[in-house]
């Protein structure tokens, strides 16, 4: 994978609400409280990462911060 890692929460949760049009609501839902969030929990971290590996999409960088 050559695409840089998304630094910043936010900037993940954004890319999957734009890239992915089909997210189930509870997903969209979360993601959106994701773009919002200051900081995540270790839960909301993993299942973002989940998420971005699921779409195809770079990873969050390891110990990103808000």
């Amino acid at each position: 994978m050559t695409d840089a890692p998304y630094y910043h929460h936010r900037q993940a949760a954004l890319a999957l609400l734009n890239q992915c049009p089909d997210l189930p609501h509870k997903t969209a839902g979360f993601l959106g409280h994701v773009c919002v969030a200051i900081e995540l929990s270790e839960k909301q971290r993993g299942w973002l990462v989940k998420l971005l590996e699921k779409a195809g999409l770079q990873p969050l960088a390891e110990g990103e911060q808000a």
